[in-house]
């Protein structure tokens, strides 16, 4: 299945809701870890709930330059863009 950015970043977004509770509205430009209390561990599970979602791999080290919600989108973008 092909996603684009938009599609992409509404999923990521959608994903991130169970992280954050519910009330909280997701922007693009949001800091995952002083805006939306992403630690450690729910990084770990996001991760996996988008590898299964998207039927990708995200290694772990590429995890060091993602600060915003867009930045983890344009990621999961451009890995899934070279595995297809």
């Amino acid at each position: 299945m092909l996603y684009d950015q938009e599609t992409i970043l509404q999923r990521l977004s959608h994903h991130l809701k169970n992280f954050v509770g519910l009330g909280i509205e997701i922007s693009p430009e949001m800091d995952l870890i002083n805006q939306l209390a992403i630690d450690s561990i729910k990084l770990l599970n996001l991760v996996m709930e988008i590898e299964d979602e998207f039927d990708i791999s995200i290694p772990i080290s590429s995890l060091v330059d993602i600060h915003t919600v867009n930045d983890f989108s344009n990621l999961i973008y451009k890995i899934k863009s070279t595995s297809q």
